[in-house]
């Protein structure tokens, strides 16, 4: 079994089936109390990899939508600028 630490070289897809994998031998309980905690300390290397990768995930769309708002504002200004302009 591969160590915590290089959890972080995974991607989002390798981590999510590996701690899938990982809680199907956990429920099955056909592992000794050893493996049990060394699976259980690898699920959650792999379960804040997957957290961290979704978290990225969430910012960039954030930004992306605040991206779009700022266009929006400036599309708006513009338009009012222009309405103004041709007012006086």
């Amino acid at each position: 079994m591969t160590t915590g630490s290089d959890a972080e070289a995974l991607s989002y897809e390798q981590a999510r089936d590996e701690l899938v994998a990982i809680v199907a031998k956990l429920e099955v309980g056909a592992v000794t109390l050893e493996e049990s905690l060394e699976l259980w300390e690898r699920g959650e290397a792999l379960a804040v990899r997957c957290q961290h990768i979704l978290e990225g995930a969430r910012e960039r769309i954030a930004g992306s939508h605040a991206g779009d708002d700022d266009a929006r504002a400036v599309d708006e200004t513009d338009e009012t600028n222009e309405t103004n302009e041709t007012d006086e």
